[in-house]
């Protein structure tokens, strides 16, 4: 019996200091980034990978993605999947390509339906302080 006793503090003392230490090293993470390291804009692309219009939008949202790196986080979901579906339902999408703009608090400030040039999205990413 004091064997176990002895094992369960043991046991327990090393999974405390784990958690302090991985908490310790998240912390340190935060605290490393500065505002602005945070993303500003989160650009939800709605579409589908076998759909013309929305395929001509990829090479646009991967150069956003490039080039505002950091800043600006591109999201895609293809609404022909079960998954896609119901992301679809979420940000009630009408039509095929949506772009769906969230702040840096995930709340939308713009949203466009179909293809969209990179020039348009620039302006609209700029406008929530992106540079």
């Amino acid at each position: 019996m004091k064997l176990r006793s002895k094992l369960f503090i043991v046991t327990s003392a090393l999974l405390t200091s784990f958690t302090l230490l991985a908490l310790s090293a998240d912390c340190r993470n935060v605290l490393a980034q500065t505002p602005s390291d945070a993303v500003k804009v989160t650009l939800v692309e709605i579409g589908s990978v076998n759909c013309i219009p929305c395929k001509a939008m990829q090479p646009i949202m991967k150069a956003v993605e490039e080039e505002y790196k950091g800043q600006v986080k591109i999201v895609f979901h293809d609404v022909w999947t079960p998954k896609g579906k119901a992301d679809s339902m979420k940000y009630n999408i009408r039509v095929i390509p949506t772009q769906v703009f969230l702040d840096k608090n995930g709340k939308e400030y713009f949203r466009h339906e179909g293809y969209f040039p990179k020039a348009d999205v620039v302006r609209v990413i700029k406008k929530q302080g992106v540079k």
